[in-house]
């Protein structure tokens, strides 16, 4: 049976005590429970009493299923089969991130063989290279923390929470990841998330799926070039000097891979301009939204990391929080030279001592009359002025330029900053000032709004780094509503955040799956 509970957080956070309260609630004795296994967990900290809702599904003595039915007939036990696909019609696919990966699941099921094309490094490989950009040692401009297999999402987080619940079937992606080695946690919890050092494990095993049933990948495979005749997609050509041939190309390189959209671009192949949101990364220390959060003190050992999500109209546009990272630590996210990006991130456990979000300000195509000339890549150009911007008042590399939260709300540079968990380092810079004042203005005026909802949030004791530029694509590769074609290329798919059709990983994996599912048709 299915039941709805609601408990304290030290009874929802151990076994016996739930189950305990389970056998109260039903008015049977604990014996008479065989298991029981959490559907939905989330937190309600709206009043001092801090409260756990949980759905249970129940498994007693009485029913028909035995405990080690019950036991081994979980969500997490109904499992994906994939067949062998050596041999039968090849897919191309161009980016190795949820969208490329999740497509290629998707293929392997409807029987045709992926290839796939990354222009980044596999996810061990790829660590030595993130590792040495946190210690200012330099960037690999195709494997860093928005490049490599598993995309941006794999060492920034892996968190799985979706707005888009009518995209498709969202539990059915949380059960692939589970599947290839993720947490129980990520089936039940209200904001699922995986973490950045399971992750990459995830994405290792997603990977061998792909190969032992008969699929290809490529790692340092930059597609440069796309094979175009009688409009109609031909294959890709790499900067290896390697030509794919197919008759069906799903792309799904990422926000981040500026270059794809120059080469479309310049190929005469239509792109459209799209809102975005540009702004800031905010740190406060984690205890100090803990107590704003949960209106205590301490949080104790039974709640995790406080997080928040803010919303407000500032002149006409969203300010709005991005990718809260409880527990998490800002991480430099730049593709290219000259530029400073930030991002945020945490492990499972979300045990740094720090909390840290985007901050961000809506941008619509209108809003960027000075960079018009440069059409449906307008956003893209003023991306890469921002972050050039960041850059020049940074310390070289991808130090970073931050300011205390209240001094650049009240528009002062004081000397000296407090801690920060930005690995490659800080250096004191008056943000508010050579940040655009289209974005600044709105963001200090948006934090002052945030305060008044969670009083003490607007402190010194936190620090705003710059920039945080990368939280969607500034440019759309159209499609076909009912093809998922591009309408003038058959046979090219655009997919995912660098097409401009998703936000986020799971997001991004179902779209990944609807171009699979669509590929797969003109294939036949």
């Amino acid at each position: 049976m299915k039941i709805q509970i609601t408990t304290p957080p030290e009874t929802a956070y151990q076994q016996n005590l739930l189950k305990t309260a389970i056998a109260k609630q039903l008015n049977i004795s604990e014996s008479e429970i065989n298991s029981f296994q959490i559907e939905n967990k989330s937190i309600d900290a709206r009043s001092r009493q801090i409260k756990v809702n949980l759905t249970v599904n129940v498994f007693c003595a009485d029913e028909t299923r035995s405990l080690s039915e019950a036991e081994t007939r979980s969500l997490s036990e109904v499992e994906t089969h994939y067949q062998n696909v050596a041999g039968k019609p090849e897919i191309l696919i161009v980016g190795a991130g949820p969208a490329g990966l999740f497509a290629a699941l998707r293929l392997i099921e409807l029987g045709y063989k992926p290839v796939v094309l990354e222009r980044g490094k596999n996810v061990s490989e790829r660590k030595r290279d993130i590792a040495e950009l946190s210690r200012n040692n330099g960037l690999n401009a195709d494997s860093n923390y928005c490049f490599g297999e598993g995309g941006a999402g794999t060492f920034s987080d892996g968190k799985l929470y979706t707005r888009s619940r009518k995209r498709g079937d969202f539990q059915r992606i949380f059960r692939i990841f589970h599947q290839h080695g993720a947490q129980d946690e990520i089936l039940y919890e209200a904001h699922p998330h995986i973490g950045s050092d399971r992750l990459p494990e995830v994405i290792k095993n997603i990977r061998q799926t792909i190969l032992d049933c008969g699929g290809e990948i490529h790692f340092n495979s930059r597609v440069s070039e796309f094979i175009i005749n009688d409009n109609r997609i031909r294959g890709v050509k790499t900067a290896n000097g390697d030509t794919f041939s197919a008759n069906a190309v799903i792309l799904a390189s990422g926000h981040s891979a500026r270059d794809i959209y120059e080469t479309l671009h310049a190929s005469g192949v239509l792109l459209e301009a799209k809102g975005f949101a540009m702004g800031i990364r905010v740190e406060h220390p984690q205890a100090l939204i803990d107590s704003i959060q949960y209106k205590c003190a301490e949080r104790g050992e039974y709640l995790p990391p406080a997080a928040y999500s803010l919303v407000e109209q500032v002149g006409g546009r969203g300010v709005y929080s991005f990718c809260m990272c409880p527990g998490g630590i800002i991480v430099p996210a730049a593709t290219g030279e000259r530029e400073i990006v930030v991002n945020g991130m945490s492990n499972a456990k979300r045990q740094s001592p720090f909390a840290n979000s985007g901050i961000v300000v809506e941008i619509r195509p209108e809003d960027l009359a000075d960079f018009q000339q440069y059409g449906a890549l307008a956003g893209l150009k003023y991306q890469q002025f921002v972050e050039n911007l960041a850059f020049v008042n940074g310390a070289g590399g991808v130090q970073a330029p931050a300011q205390r939260l209240a001094d650049f709300v009240g528009g002062r540079l004081v000397p000296g900053l407090p801690d920060c968990s930005y690995l490659p380092g800080t250096l004191a810079s008056p943000v508010h000032f050579w940040l655009p004042e289209f974005i600044s203005e709105r963001l200090r005026q948006g934090f002052k709004l945030f305060d008044k909802k969670m009083h003490g949030f607007l402190t010194n004791e936190a620090v705003v780094v710059g920039v945080e530029s990368r939280s969607s694509s500034p440019v759309r590769i159209p499609r076909n509503k009912e093809t998922l074609e591009h309408p003038q290329i058959r046979g090219l798919f655009p997919c995912g955040e660098g097409a401009g059709y998703a936000g986020g990983i799971t997001s991004s994996a179902i779209d990944g799956e609807n171009c699979a599912e669509m590929a797969g048709k003109i294939n036949n």
